[in-house]
């Protein structure tokens, strides 16, 4: 390196006008002195004219390793990546190595894909399942609203023509254990004459225990039992009577008591509900 810069150094030392003319031989003999107004002619200087062989003599001093010897002639004002690609070296090498993949299909990733899909296809499945689940569980009634749904009474403690009231759904419930007259009274109706027609048949299951809602079909009130002109239910806010087998006779109320569903569990013990 030493030596190179010595043999430049050197070079520059004996250099002359007349050894660069030959380099800038095209540029001078372009441009000629010009005479101003007073005749007198203007030198021009030459350093300018020079710059081409400066700068040879310069990059000569440059390493092989910074400047091939191949782009000593010009100095290129390209921006780096549009030099690259018109001078493209065996030098620059893409790493391929954090780029790869494996094939599509690899069998020995298969069944390893295949237990991961199922699993998740599974457990996906399952809380969809327990999702629905819960939805439908929200709606249906809960354990106190259906205890409440169906009650069972003993029937052994009732006295033949007397009315006991029971709780159901809010609501109250007449069960009246009817006499043998009672029962020969209800099946002596006209049936056509009634306001709601219906036979007493229709409205028992068993002649000797008459069930209905003890609510009074006009606004809602209660009836009074053993009570009114026909023996059945008087209801003083309004005046309307109902016979021994719950059925409008006299008063404002459209309809007939209203018979729950109920069944006989055994001999002495109903279940309403």
């Amino acid at each position: 390196m030493m030596r190179i810069a010595g043999r430049r150094l050197s070079s520059l030392s004996r250099w002359s006008p007349s050894s660069a003319a030959p380099a800038t031989s095209t540029q001078l003999s372009r441009i000629q002195p010009s005479n101003g107004d007073d005749g007198s002619s203007r030198s021009i200087s030459a350093p300018h004219l020079l710059n081409s062989g400066f700068r040879d003599l310069i990059r000569g001093f440059s390493s092989e390793s910074l400047a091939p010897s191949h782009d000593l002639g010009s100095i290129s004002d390209l921006p780096p990546t549009v030099a690259a690609l018109k001078n493209p070296t065996s030098k620059i090498v893409y790493d391929e190595h954090n780029h790869e993949r494996y094939p599509p299909g690899d069998p020995s990733k298969r069944a390893f894909a295949y237990f991961v899909l199922t699993g998740g296809r599974f457990i996906y499945a399952s809380l969809i399942r327990l999702l629905v689940l819960k939805f439908v569980l929200s709606m249906s009634a809960s354990k106190d609203v259906l205890a409440l749904a169906s009650i069972e009474v003993d029937l052994s403690s009732i006295e033949p023509g007397s009315t006991v009231t029971v709780k159901w759904r809010g609501k109250p419930v007449f069960i009246r254990r009817r006499t043998e007259d009672d029962i020969k009274t209800a099946n002596s109706v006209d049936v056509g004459s009634l306001r709601d027609p219906q036979e007493d048949a229709v409205r028992v299951k068993n002649p000797e225990w008459l069930i209905v809602i003890g609510v009074c079909t006009h606004l809602g009130c209660i009836p009074l039992p053993n009570a009114g002109d026909f023996g059945g239910w008087f209801c003083p806010c309004h005046g309307s009577h109902y016979d021994i087998s719950g059925r409008i006779r006299k008063g404002p109320a459209p309809y007939n008591l209203e018979v729950p569903s109920y069944t006989f569990l055994e001999e002495n013990k109903l279940m309403i509900g």
